[in-house]
């Protein structure tokens, strides 16, 4: 019959081998919740004008380019 021995692990090596398994499938969920964040909040003016527009490659993409006159407010 074998015998069962406890071999005790430090704090930190438990803690470094759990962010190995966990790290990239924890950040790939984060980009895809980020973006989907992103994509929902996009049509609201202060994600719009504080986030999107100073983006350097998409940023014209966002700009309101209503004249003063056809805005309601």
């Amino acid at each position: 019959m074998a015998r069962v021995s406890f071999q005790p692990t430090s704090p930190t090596r438990f803690a470094s081998t759990l962010a190995k398994q966990w790290g990239p499938t924890l950040g790939i969920w984060g980009v895809g919740a980020g973006a989907a964040a992103l994509f929902l909040l996009s049509v609201t003016p202060v994600v719009k004008k504080g986030l999107l527009v100073n983006v350097p490659l998409i940023g014209n993409y966002y700009e309101d380019k209503t004249p003063a006159s056809d805005k309601p407010f």
